[in-house]
């Protein structure tokens, strides 16, 4: 089912809560870029890759270094994915 949206007609505040908890985002991640989005991380070796979760707000949900992980907690908290590069 498609939805369609004026995205000239919406508030910042309705754009910025748009698929708010249907839709999230999955993207790659170098390891010395975490600890800017998941600040408790812990520190990591630099130069590995590694795959997160976000909601379409942007909060971080989850970080692995298993792609296949991402799809499989996108789908048990129910949320249809898209992928960023």
């Amino acid at each position: 089912m498609a939805i369609r949206v004026n995205l000239d007609r919406l508030t910042k505040n309705e754009f910025a809560h748009l698929g708010a908890g249907k839709l999230g985002y999955i993207r790659k991640m170098r390891s010395e870029d975490v600890s800017r989005v998941f600040p408790e991380a812990p520190d990591m070796n630099p130069g590995l890759d590694l795959w997160a979760l976000f909601g379409a707000d942007g909060t971080p949900i989850l970080l692995t270094d298993n792609r296949s992980s991402t799809f499989y907690k996108a789908a048990e908290d129910e949320l249809m994915t898209v992928s960023l590069h």
